[in-house]
């Protein structure tokens, strides 16, 4: 099979194709035949040496997935040839996902729901993953609250806004003005141009979940209501200190995305009730790994970008 690999770190132009050998399932495996895959900045920032989460290479980025059972492992009841499959592997280990054929441990994935195309399920793991543990694990949100997400547009925002108002909230997002008709049709109440307004105008708000990070984490907690709840996603730049978040009466969470099955199915189950979708705003073929993190790395994509084998 055809996979994109690595020999060193560095810019895109160190991903290369190469010929290996099909893998095996074993016990609680199953073996997927890829039909797409969804990128993210974390794959860049590992491919770089920015993250040393994989070590040294050689080695293969990528971590969610979409595809057909190809084959089943032994102690495998849940999944059978044929069935379809998204999910979000084996991170912070190496998940293998550029790749035409990949493994995948039973725990991690989930049968695709069938509002979904195979390039937008792709698309939904890691993002649907950080943004669901972050709003409905530690956020809490409930009915009736006031949650502004920033950077609402893109990969994680989009699917926040939704689950944020599918829980009921009042939805405001983050977004230069081409995008507020996307967000407006993703559920979102007020678009805030950043660009012209100062989101701290909309005044207080129950929830923040910033996506940004440096100096938006500050101005967001000075906005957050007693009682309410900053999620910073960018533990290494949360632009806040834990004073701050004492003398503000808020509490304060980082999230940091880990695999799980069972949130996977609560957003599968949302998507079948017609409340979350996924924007996938490109579609590259796999051989252009390089080409899609440089795209990704200029923060040029609206929603999701997918390789597709």
């Amino acid at each position: 099979m055809r996979v994109i690999t690595q020999h060193i770190v560095g810019d895109p132009s160190v991903l290369e194709i190469a010929e290996i050998a099909r893998p095996e399932p074993s016990y609680g495996q199953v073996l997927i035949k890829v039909g797409a895959i969804g990128v993210n900045p974390v794959d860049g920032h590992v491919r770089s040496g920015a993250m040393a989460m994989l070590g040294r290479p050689p080695f293969t980025v990528g971590w969610d997935v979409a595809g057909t059972v190809e084959t089943v492992g032994p102690g495998v009841s849940a999944f059978a040839l044929g069935d379809e499959v998204l999910g979000m592997l084996a991170l912070p280990g190496a998940g293998n996902t550029y790749a035409e054929y990949v493994l995948a441990s039973i725990n991690e994935i989930v049968h695709k729901p069938t509002g979904l195309t195979v390039e937008q399920a792709a698309g939904l793991p890691m993002v649907g993953l950080t943004a669901w543990q972050s709003l409905v694990g530690l956020a809490q949100i409930q009915p009736g609250q006031r949650v502004l997400v920033h950077r609402a547009a893109g990969g994680v925002g989009h699917l926040a806004v939704q689950i944020a108002k599918a829980r009921g909230a009042h939805v405001l997002g983050t977004a230069s003005v081409g995008k507020h008709e996307l967000l407006r049709r993703l559920g979102v109440d007020e678009p805030v141009d950043y660009r012209t307004r100062d989101f701290a105008e909309v005044g207080q708000v129950d929830v923040v979940f910033d996506l940004v990070g440096g100096e938006y984490g500050e101005r967001s907690a000075s906005i957050v209501a007693p009682g309410g709840v900053l999620i910073s996603a960018y533990p290494q730049d949360t632009g806040v200190t834990p004073d701050r978040i004492a003398e503000l009466g808020i509490r304060h969470a980082v999230t940091i995305v880990h695999p799980s099955a069972p949130d996977l199915a609560q957003l599968a189950a949302l998507v079948e009730a017609g409340r979350l979708t996924v924007h996938v705003d490109q579609v590259l073929p796999l051989a252009e790994a390089a080409k899609a993190h440089g795209i990704v790395a200029a923060g040029a994509v609206t929603g999701k970008l997918v390789l597709v084998p």
